[in-house]
């Protein structure tokens, strides 16, 4: 059967960091305010004629050929089905075949068990994918077309982008705690140091002084990564099942496994209230708005 080109966005996190910064943020209306509070931070209106972050990064993912995707949203959260409509083909992305997953709190915990517990809600929503491959990405990176068909297009069945952390567009101090891509000389992923030091990252830095990071996008094989999502530990201190985690276990366990392709470009981010201007000015040179 020909295999239908699928991605999952993970939506489901409960945006914290953007929420928490809303108190204090400055040059923000409070109508913005009022999105941040009540969206999820995909459904911010940042793009021409307040179309949502959510509407480029689905205008890139479908313009780079993939036609299945899953978005995995919070519980308690209709702000993206409300708007692109229940399961099936949005009107401004007809060749796209939408579909929601929930990812629920846990009884006993106050947030979600994290990217990795998302990833796997969707992948056993989707026992057709089994055996073949796809790619799983953030909502609130804006990643462009080259990123997303390069992955699509590779032949290992696992890969990820180990971005050129220089070339990401922030300021310096925005990405001195990115966490750290580590490959060997065949360019196969060895593991991704989250929250690194400032001595990890000097062991990391490439000949050139390159380090390069991740910016939570894979492409991952349904087969390999779904008994290693449904092994894959809380984190100590965030009390989160971390993908990044489940993805340096399945290279620790076969070494070799992951490809790391090499991108020096920007990537538009939406992690808190601050970035909103940024990303407003940056939005439009980094997708073509949707139809």
């Amino acid at each position: 059967s020909r295999v239908i080109p699928s991605i999952v966005i993970l939506a489901g996190g409960l945006s914290s960091r953007m929420k928490k910064s809303a108190g204090t943020a400055s040059g923000v209306d409070d109508e913005m305010l009022r999105h941040v509070r009540e969206r999820a931070k995909a459904m911010l209106p940042v793009g021409e004629g307040s179309r949502p972050f959510l509407d480029y990064l689905l205008s890139n993912i479908e313009r780079a050929g993939y036609r299945d995707v899953v978005i995995v949203t919070a519980e308690g959260d209709s702000s993206i089905r409300s708007h692109y409509g229940s399961d099936g083909c949005p009107a401004e992305f007809p060749g796209l075949r939408m579909s929601y997953v929930t990812q629920g709190i846990p009884a006993g915990r106050e947030k979600p068990a994290g990217t990795a517990d998302a990833l796997l809600r969707a992948l056993v929503a989707r026992p057709g994918w089994r055996g073949g491959t796809f790619t799983v990405c953030n909502s609130d990176n804006l990643y462009s077309v080259n990123v997303l068909r390069m992955l699509l297009d590779e032949k290992h069945p696992n890969a990820m982008i180990g971005y050129d952390r220089d070339a990401l567009g922030f300021p310096p101090g925005r990405t001195a705690h990115f966490s750290v891509v580590r490959s060997d000389e065949r360019g196969a992923l060895v593991g991704i140091v989250e929250k690194p030091t400032g001595a990890e990252i000097a062991a990391h830095l490439d000949e050139r002084g390159r380090v390069d990071v991740s910016m939570n996008i894979f492409r991952l094989s349904y087969d390999d990564i779904v008994p290693v999502l449904e092994s894959t530990p809380f984190h100590p201190v965030r009390d989160e099942k971390e993908l990044p985690a489940a993805v340096t276990m399945l290279a620790s366990s076969r070494p070799g496994s992951v490809a790391v392709l090499r991108v020096a470009e920007p990537v538009p981010d939406l992690t808190s209230i601050s970035d909103i201007a940024d990303v407003r000015d940056r939005i439009g040179s980094h997708s073509s708005p949707p139809r």
